[in-house]
């Protein structure tokens, strides 16, 4: 069975109806020297040796089924529950998309809602949308919620040097073209002290990471009290499952809380699809952007899900709309819906103990390598930041014939950190996984 279905009669049956006589005369509109160029490609060949060719190249990928892996840097290899997969593949989710029909969209709608009142209850804010594509958007959607809110009067946002720098550099794509000054991120030392002091009469919000992208866990109290004084919203974003742990970002007076849910039952999948995290207070849900689901009562008293605040949305508003993003990923949700109910308040819990103490142990036993330091200067959740004495990608590629997936190399966003590697541990790691990596890095200094 061939993958191309068309014989060279049916294609010339096609080009006869539309009255042309070659394929290449459908291109004749676009410049001969901006076309792309004649492909190469080899004679068709059958499904089955498709899949052989497919499988052969997959497994030549690394995975962390077969490696230790250590690389986070906003991407965590955690352990999934069998009965998320086994939600997710029943066709009533797996087929659903928009459920502008409620009368047919219940399922998909209370599980919806659900998700949202697990992440409220998660963050201790007021409010959860349905969710957005990832944290990276969210995030920048939050940027556009404090703008709204100042009704374009304000001008500066600032943002830690600690968020995830993709983030940063999302924020920075959404706002071209926009009178917004972005300000903060400069120096990676930077801290919530130094911020604050930047903060005045025309800063619309202040987003800070927590834990931040360096790991570090930092109480934002006092950072939280010098925006609203000075009338600026603080946006916190936070790893989710961390909050097993911590305490909620509305401890520190957060008016959106945002990030990103991969680590709440969604596998890596090479980088996709995540799920964005969007919380905010009630005061602001006028302005929040995405799907919002609420719980009402039908006409005969029954319990009954519904899109609400829609007009919200583009499809209905167009350019009056909050944002033009007015759907979201289901199907991702669902995901870490189900993952938080299996896993329960005590589950999460000891999962991210489990994270956080294999992830000092870790730490204490690569500092006492020769050569290596431990950069973070407070406390820190599963990721942490060690000095190293060698070039980082050098490291690596040692840490590789050993199987082992090493850490983030800092040098690639933070030129200041050049040398520098961000490590990730959770409780998939195994002591003896961590026991290797420490040797390993100690090899790869004399290697």
């Amino acid at each position: 069975m061939a993958y191309l279905p068309h014989t060279d009669e049916d294609r010339r049956l096609m080009l006869q109806a539309i009255g042309v006589a070659r394929l290449d005369d459908l291109y004749e509109a676009v410049p001969a020297v901006h076309r792309f160029p004649e492909l190469d490609l080899p004679d068709a060949i059958s499904e089955l040796e498709v899949a052989a060719e497919l499988q052969a190249l997959a497994e030549a990928n690394l995975d962390v089924r077969h490696n230790a892996c250590f690389l986070g840097a906003g991407a965590y290899h955690h352990f999934i529950p069998s009965v998320v997969d086994a939600i997710l593949r029943r066709g009533e989710f797996y087929t659903a998309y928009t459920p502008y029909q409620p009368e047919v969209s219940q399922g998909t709608l209370q599980a919806t809602f659900e998700y949202q009142s697990l992440i409220c209850n998660l963050t201790g804010m007021d409010v959860s949308n349905a969710s957005h594509y990832d944290g990276a958007t969210a995030l920048a959607e939050a940027v556009i919620l404090a703008l709204n809110h100042h009704r374009g009067k304000r001008h500066k946002v600032i943002l830690s040097p600690a968020v995830h720098p993709h983030y940063r550099e999302t924020v920075r794509t959404y706002m071209q073209g926009l009178d917004l000054q972005i300000v903060g991120d400069e120096d990676p030392r930077r801290d919530a002290a130094e911020l604050a002091r930047r903060i005045d009469g025309d800063t619309a919000m202040v987003a800070v990471q927590y834990p931040d992208f360096f790991g570090t866990i930092v109480d934002f109290t006092a950072l939280g009290q010098a925006a609203h004084t000075a009338g600026a919203l603080l946006c916190v974003v936070v790893n989710p499952l961390a909050l097993g742990l911590l305490k909620p970002p509305s401890a520190f007076d957060a008016d959106v809380v945002v990030g990103d849910g991969q680590p709440l039952g969604i596998p890596l999948s090479y980088g996709g699809p995540h799920l964005g995290l969007f919380t905010t207070k009630q005061e602001y849900v006028r302005k929040m952007a995405g799907r919002l689901v609420g719980e009402t009562v039908d006409s005969r008293g029954q319990r009954g899900y519904v899109l609400t605040l829609t007009p919200r949305e583009q499809h209905i508003r167009r350019e009056k709309a909050t944002s033009n993003i007015c759907t979201n990923v289901a199907l991702m949700a669902l995901a870490s819906a189900v993952y938080l109910s299996v896993t329960g308040r005590q589950g999460l819990r000891r999962v991210a103990e489990l994270c956080y103490h294999k992830a000092h142990y870790a730490a204490a036993e690569i500092a006492r390598l020769p050569g290596f330091r431990l950069w973070n200067q407070g406390a820190f959740f599963h990721e942490f930041v060690v000095a190293c004495p060698r070039p980082v990608p050098e490291i690596n590629e040692h840490l590789l014939e050993h199987e082992i997936l090493g850490g983030y190399d800092l040098g690639q966003v933070h030129p200041s950190l050049a040398g520098h590697m961000l490590l990730a541990v959770t409780e998939m790691n195994t002591k003896d996984e961590i026991d290797d990596l420490v040797a390993g890095l100690e090899e790869a200094t004399h290697a």
